[in-house]
């Protein structure tokens, strides 16, 4: 199929990349833009009691003032307010309701802090558009209008609130955004002038890739609105990295294996040819693990998650299908003049560095598989302090945002969880109204809760039916107090509900505990079935049962060990009371997938060695010596490309962007280079049971790359390949 392929595009490379030009237009023009929601509850299906709660306020008090801006007003000297300058508040509070600001339904005076040093003005806005970016446009337009009426006063307005915090998310992503995608050119850029030395090869990439990049995004845009699902601003930036990181991978390995048929006499156009039909089961078993594992987060109870697996894998299959077609027909366009001024295309490199690591593995497996094995447990301890934190708006911007910092200065001024209460909704069963006089002794009980600092009937439904029991938290509201403190609430609110009556528990935190619930409900669901189905990938691949099992635990032991090194990077090293609730979830899927191609490309190559006769121990040797400078080529630009999260300013993209380039590296520098081959190597022959595939009387069959079964190219020289430096043979 792959050989089918190869010569399609190679006969016809002008009308491929018309092809692709036409649908990349097609597609961008007429795709709907990509939609984003910072709103967290959106994230939860409706089963959660918190989701419940929030569709009971709003069928109960319709009109319930529900605050998504706050002005917080302070005097620029830093002392208390005086009152002039609570006149000035009054008057810039009252002028803020009179404007005709889209979204804005109500603003209304806010408690004074009790030092005298703070005071509020509240905006309410439509509700149903809750996170959405019209809200934030709204944001902007209030914080505008109240700095101009806050100048010729001592006062200094600032606006946070969810609305707030949605603008300054949306500001900061686009920044972020900007810096990866600068970043991304560059590493890839300056590490294929390095690999290559030729500037026409390490440009080319990023032309390629930017074409499948905007069809891609415009897919995932269909595939988003087609299917109802939530986004979010960061998906982005991880997508960024995704299409040029991966993309890059499979242009390396195509690249690689170009070269080789070069070296080996064949004639460019057929060199292109032979290296489709014998690159392109790699590529797309590469490609069809890393889709798996994305697909698999489809499972997620989380929209946030729902959205980004489907669109990850709409990336990396556009990316499969360029690999495969775009950038050979634009390759074999322009011939070995691609690696123009460079002549080191025409010989092969001694690669001595690698033939030492291939000895050593050879001659000492066993110590090679302990000692990477017991780097990977001792960073593997790391785990059991990790600590999540669910706070999606302040991981995805800097502290230093506006809205970060009226949230900082409100939880000094105010009660921790004054700046987001929670809200406690006790209902009639049989629709009768509630006995009111029942409240005094309810409330004393939700008071008496750990961690409550107040507690307030602060409204009745009109049908007398429903009351709203406003709970104030001692502790914000996204920490982990804060989450078991809203866990007690629950369980008094429940048990102490008068009968027939039944209690929801709603508010910020309660949607945390929910969230909370949610990842560790996919821990237990997406992580089986992602490892299940690239087993299943590995095992067609290598036509093996036995190494899929220790291929799948290695790469879950490097997981283990990227949680622990960003655990004691993170919480110990920098303070952060824990990761961002979603990292393990997408590192797992990151390191597993990517991990595995990894594996793949080396025990392929490993196999390859053993068919031509070589025992287990010399064929582990060799096949580091030959697979190595592929594995780093590859391994170093994806995880510097990941790195670049790193320049984002906010943690969420900041933890994401170490974890998963430190990932990849184990993946790569530990894994796939030391303890996959020494650990087959030990195994031996019972590694490829029950097929024995490696034994050396297959080589009879022809297969120059026999690791992925293909049929012998004509004209290969044996030799040649045998000794390939690239590690491109048997991809």
């Amino acid at each position: 199929m792959f050989r089918r392929i190869g010569n399609a595009v190679v006969r016809h490379p002008v009308w491929t990349i018309v092809a692709w030009l036409i649908a990349a237009v097609a597609i961008v023009a007429t795709a709907p833009s990509l939609p984003s929601n910072s709103d967290e509850s959106s994230f939860l299906p409706k089963s959660y009691e918190s989701i419940k709660a929030a569709d009971l306020q709003t069928k109960a008090f319709p009109s319930a003032f529900t605050p998504s801006a706050i002005v917080l007003y302070q005097r620029t000297d830093g002392g208390k307010l005086t009152a002039a300058d609570q006149q000035d508040v009054a008057r810039i509070t009252s002028e803020l309701g009179k404007k005709p600001i889209d979204q804005v339904q109500k603003v209304v005076p806010g408690q004074p802090s009790k030092d005298g040093r703070y005071a509020l003005t509240l905006v309410q806005m439509d509700s149903k558009n809750a996170g959405q970016p019209k809200q934030a446009d709204a944001a902007k337009v209030l914080r505008e209008d109240a700095k101009d009426l806050a100048k010729g006063t001592h006062l200094d307005a600032k606006l946070g609130g969810s609305a707030a915090q949605a603008l300054d998310q949306q500001d900061s992503s686009q920044r972020g955004q900007a810096l990866i995608g600068i970043g991304t050119f560059v590493i890839i850029l300056v590490a294929l002038l390095i690999i290559f030395r030729a500037p026409i090869l390490a440009v080319l990439p990023l032309i390629l890739i930017g074409l499948v990049s905007a069809a891609a995004n415009g897919l995932i845009a269909y595939a988003t609105k087609l299917f109802d699902l939530q986004a979010n601003s960061s998906i982005s930036s991880i997508l960024i990295v995704v299409l040029f990181g991966v993309g890059t991978d499979y242009f390396l390995f195509l690249m690689f294996r170009y070269r080789e048929r070069l070296r080996a006499g064949d004639e460019p156009k057929q060199a292109m040819v032979n290296a489709v039909d014998r690159v392109g089961e790699a590529i797309a078993s590469a490609a069809g693990a890393v889709i798996i594992a994305f697909l698999a987060l489809v499972l997620s109870t989380l929209g946030f998650l729902k959205q980004m697996g489907p669109a990850l894998a709409i990336a990396v299959a556009a990316t499969l299908i360029a690999g495969l077609t775009l950038i050979p027909a634009v390759v074999s366009l322009i011939g070995p003049k691609v690696f123009w001024p460079s002549k080191s295309w025409q010989r092969e490199p001694d690669n001595a560095r690698f033939a030492a690591l291939g000895r050593g593995v050879q001659r000492r497996p066993a110590l090679t598989a302990a000692v990477s094995g017991l780097v990977l447990v001792a960073l593997s301890l790391g785990t059991f302090g990790y600590k999540a934190t669910f706070d999606l708006a302040s991981g995805s911007m800097p502290k230093t945002k506006e809205s970060m910092v009226v949230q900082d200065e409100m939880q000094k001024a105010y009660s921790a969880g004054a700046a987001a209460p929670t809200d406690v909704y006790l209902s009639s069963t049989d629709g009768k109204p509630l006995d009111k006089a029942a409240f005094d002794a309810y409330a004393k009980k939700l008071g008496a809760v750990d961690g409550v600092a107040s507690v307030r009937t602060t409204q009745v439904n009109k049908d007398g039916t429903t009351a709203d029991f406003t709970v104030t938290l001692k502790y914000e509201a996204s920490t982990d107090k804060a989450i078991d403190a809203v866990g007690r609430v629950r369980d008094i609110a429940h048990s102490s509900a008068p009968q027939g009556t039944e209690a929801l528990v709603g508010g910020m935190s309660s949607i945390y505990k929910d969230i909370n619930a949610a990842v560790n409900h996919d821990y237990r669901t997406v992580f089986p079935v992602a490892a299940v189905l690239i087993m299943v990938i590995l095992g067609l691949l290598l036509r093996s049962m036995v190494a899929p099992w220790y291929l799948i635990a290695s790469v879950g032991l490097g997981f283990g060990a990227t949680l622990g090194a960003t655990v004691w990077i993170f919480q110990e090293g920098q303070g952060h009371s824990g990761l961002m609730f979603m990292l393990p979830v997408i590192m797992y899927l990151f390191v597993v997938a990517i991990g595995t191609d990894y594996n793949i490309l080396m025990i392929a190559r490993l196999r390859e060695e053993a068919r031509e006769g070589r025992e287990p121990r010399e064929a582990a040797g060799m096949a580091l010596r030959h697979a190595g400078p592929t594995v780093a080529a590859a391994g170093f630009i994806l995880a510097a490309t990941f790195a670049t999260m790193l320049l984002a300013g906010n943690s969420l993209l900041t933890e994401m962007g170490f974890a998963v380039s430190f990932g990849i590296a184990v993946a790569a520098f530990v894994m796939a280079m030391f303890f996959t081959p020494s650990l087959t190597a030990l195994i031996g022959h019972a590694a490829w049971w029950p097929g024995h595939g490696d034994r050396a009387e297959e080589a009879a069959v022809g297969t120059v790359d026999g690791a992925l079964g293909s049929e012998p190219v004509p004209g290969e020289d044996r030799d040649t390949v045998a000794h390939d430096p690239s590690g491109r043979r048997g991809q």
